[in-house]
């Protein structure tokens, strides 16, 4: 798995309507954690909230990865009332009237959870396996 990270000038053109939540983690001191290490990796998040139950939102394209029919595979790694929210639009894709429908992926994000989780461990060196 490869992560393109998607900077605060694309991200309203990259997130669409199917990103939906795969899981919300909650472990002492583990949002603070991946917050800081994304900020040495990518700088400023894709987005900055001014609530106080969302403060950061790192996007990115998912490289490598089918998540047809979609034609791009989208990740947010975001706090969301202290716990770490990892959200994509995996198993999901649009349709004619831009409204969320499951794809024959959507059986298999349980997977593409832990992929996910493990690839972020490695990459950001936080705990993250189940």
């Amino acid at each position: 798995m490869q992560l393109e990270f998607i900077p605060v000038e694309e991200f309203y053109f990259a997130l669409t309507l199917a990103v939906r939540t795969l899981e919300d983690v909650e472990e002492p001191g583990l949002t603070q954690q991946v917050r800081s290490r994304l900020e040495q990796e990518c700088g400023q998040p894709s987005t900055v909230a001014a609530a106080s139950q969302n403060t950061f939102n790192y996007v990115f394209r998912v490289l490598g990865l089918d998540n047809s029919p979609s034609n791009q595979l989208i990740v947010s790694v975001a706090d969301w009332q202290g716990k770490l929210r990892l959200s994509s639009d995996y198993g999901w894709t649009l349709d004619g009237d831009r409204k969320p429908i499951r794809t024959e992926r959507f059986d298999q994000r349980a997977e593409f959870t832990q992929q996910l989780r493990s690839h972020l461990q490695d990459w950001l060196q936080v705990p993250l396996k189940k």
